[in-house]
């Protein structure tokens, strides 16, 4: 092992240190969950922060602006911007109000057990993907750095993300975001940095073809309906996923919550333009990288490994760790969460905090060990996290506000804005092929809960069903 992978590996043990450390902070599947609802303004903003902050934006987003310019990443950053600048400005104070665990509890306060159950399994089938891209990463970064097998770097990268948040769940998250986010701020700065000085900024954007900055699409309905689709698959679609959720509910105040994701929001975009700059440097100064092949997510390791000093390259590798780390800790605990509280919970005898706390962490297991297998047999990253996407949004995103906002939408409301949005963007997944999928999916949902609303308005206040 080189003197780099020496202090990355130190840097490795550092961060499960501060994992294991949180878990003494767990007492119960509040902790667990929701870190006892305790977290101040820095380490809340740190944990929206990374929520998107990983493989995707790092690995992914940065090789699909060098091939495609600015309109092939409005889903990621520009959407997962939106997503936290919506949550601060319309969601985070009325679901911090509501004083409940998981996402699943707002659709069974709500609508009833049965959109708890349905809406549950479709927030846990949108993370199978997100979280097995995580692991991918990892494996690469272990392969890159250390030299071992891909398969390798999966396992001992899943390993490590696992154990401290089987121990610590969300008060492990938010420590190591914390920390994790300082490290990747400095790490990326760096690079920036010293890349400037071999390919400045300002030339590499004159360099760009005519068009490839552009930020609206062309004026014709397909391309606005593209464009459109990727704005809301991240923007729209996360507003209902747990990990949001979880970093949310998990502030000290509704006042915090509200700061935090207005903050994120802004530091996010900031922080994300680096990666796709630093990978239009790269499309120009490695020629021979092939863009669209199989090996094309190793863009920005590349370039780092040819260009960057030593020291900057231990900042960065750590930092791109960092990164992956928080993202797959956090997209972990959310399906877990849902799993335990609002699916496996009805299945106890005995809901005692002990017992509570076993099945969340029992969660974590089956969550991850799913991914994993999806890890090992999909290792794309684009793929795994486009596999994942637009689930929640098709799904559960109409029916969240207008249970926010309308007080006549009705459990049957939702249920069949549910069930039209999803078979719609499932058949023109299988028949069309198409971004668009996601566009007339949330249509069709959005149809489907007025035409419910009409025909099944709520009649009575629905009693909140107790733990």
């Amino acid at each position: 092992m080189n003197a780099q992978g020496f202090y990355i590996l130190l840097y490795l043990l550092a961060t499960v240190s501060i994992g294991i450390f949180a878990a003494k902070r767990v007492k119960n599947a509040k902790d667990f969950i929701l870190a006892g609802r305790s977290l101040p303004l820095p380490i809340s903003t740190a944990a929206l922060f990374a929520t998107w902050f990983g493989s995707e934006t790092i690995l992914g987003s940065s090789v699909e602006f060098a091939k495609g310019g600015t309109l092939a990443v409005i889903q990621d950053p520009f959407g997962g911007a939106l997503c936290l600048l919506l949550l601060g400005l319309f969601f985070a104070k009325s679901l911090y109000r509501m004083q409940i665990l998981t996402f699943g509890d707002f659709y069974r306060d709500r609508y009833g057990k049965t959109m708890e159950f349905l809406a549950g399994i479709c927030l846990i089938f949108s993370y199978f993907g997100w979280v097995a891209a995580q692991f991918v990463a990892l494996g690469i970064m272990m392969q890159v750095i250390f030299g071992i097998s891909q398969l390798a770097g999966i396992c001992i990268g899943a390993l490590l993300v696992i154990f401290y948040t089987f121990l610590g769940g969300m008060w492990s998250v938010s420590l190591t975001d914390f920390f994790q986010s300082i490290s990747i701020v400095i790490g990326l700065t760096f690079v920036l940095f010293e890349m400037n000085q071999i390919q400045p900024i300002i030339t590499t954007l004159q360099s760009t073809p005519e068009g490839f900055l552009n930020f609206l699409p062309k004026p014709d309905y397909h391309s606005w309906t593209l464009y459109l689709s990727a704005w809301m698959v991240v923007g729209f679609g996360s507003l209902p996923q747990q990990d949001i959720f979880q970093r949310v509910m998990s502030a000290k105040s509704e006042k915090v919550a509200v700061r935090a994701s207005l903050l994120a929001a802004v530091i996010y975009i900031c922080f994300a333009m680096i990666p796709l700059i630093l990978g239009l440097q790269a499309s120009i100064l490695l020629k021979d990288f092939d863009l669209r092949g199989e090996h094309s997510q190793l863009l920005i390791p590349v370039l780092v490994t040819k260009f960057v000093s030593p020291t900057v390259q231990i900042l960065f590798f750590s930092g791109l760790i960092s990164a992956i780390l928080s993202t797959a800790s956090g997209a972990i605990l959310a399906p877990s969460s849902i799993l335990s509280e609002n699916i496996l919970k009805y299945l106890l005898k005995k809901k005692s905090d002990k017992n509570l706390l076993r099945l969340s962490r029992v969660s974590v297991i089956i969550i991850s060990s799913v991914s994993f297998l999806l890890a090992v047999g999909k290792p794309s990253i684009y793929a795994l996290v486009e596999d994942s996407g637009g689930i929640s949004l098709v799904s559960i995103f109409i029916p969240m506000v207008f249970g926010l906002w309308v007080k006549k939408t009705s459990q049957k409301a939702a249920l069949l804005s549910l069930v039209t949005g999803l078979l719609t963007w499932v058949l023109l997944e299988i028949f069309h092929n198409d971004m668009t999928s996601h566009f007339y999916g949330t249509i069709a949902s959005l149809l489907g809960i007025l035409l419910g609303i009409y025909l099944f308005p709520r009649q009575k206040e629905l009693v909140p069903i107790t733990n």
